[in-house]
Parts: structure tokens; C-alpha cells; sequence
């Protein structure tokens, strides 16, 4: 069993490198953080209604504020967002305090 301070030793690097890889992942990022917090915010708006199933209302909005779509898409995809509601339920889990 590790000693008190080989203990806080590795959990000190265990945090550096989530860091790290954080900051990675943010740089990657094909949309703002206040871009996408304000597209969370119009899903939350909008999807009162339900959902279609489909990006519909994440593409408008995209096309609305000329960002790049396929990019944005793409990028939501790899983070669960296949339809507007998994946007907001799955991507808004992973970057909602980005």
C-alpha cells in the first residue's frame, strides 16, 4: 500500500493529465464555449415541444450564426449528439461548464 504522500503524488498527476487532456480537447473544439452554451440554451428553449429525432434545430442554428456546420456536426457526433435532444443531454453532460 502506497504511503499518505506517494498517494497524493499520483492523484496530483492523475489531475495534471486530465487537465492536460482537457485543455486538448477544448483547443479541438469547432465552436466557441459561448457559442455552445448559447446553442444548449436555444435546444432547452426549443425542444419543449420534443424532438424530431434529428439535428434540425441545431442546424438552424448553426446557419443562423454562420458557423461551420459540418464541423460543429461532426464534433457533436463524436461527443453522443446525433439529434438535437442527445445534443442537449449528451454533449451539454460532457461541455456544459466548458
Amino acid at each position: 500500500m502506497p504511503s499518505k504522500s506517494e498517494s497524493d503524488r499520483r492523484k496530483a498527476i492523475a489531475k495534471d493529465i486530465a487537465q492536460r487532456e482537457r485543455a486538448s480537447a477544448e483547443a479541438r473544439m469547432p465552436i466557441s464555449k459561448a457559442h455552445l452554451a448559447a446553442l444548449f440554451d436555444h435546444l432547452d428553449v426549443s425542444l419543449g415541444s420534443g424532438c424530431d429525432h434529428t439535428l434540425r434545430i441545431t442546424r438552424a442554428y448553426l446557419q443562423e450564426h454562420s458557423l461551420p456546420e459540418g464541423a460543429i456536426v461532426l464534433w457533436l457526433g463524436e461527443y453522443g449528439g446525433f439529434c438535437d435532444c442527445e445534443v442537449l443531454a449528451n454533449v451539454e453532460d460532457q461541455w456544459g461548464s466548458a
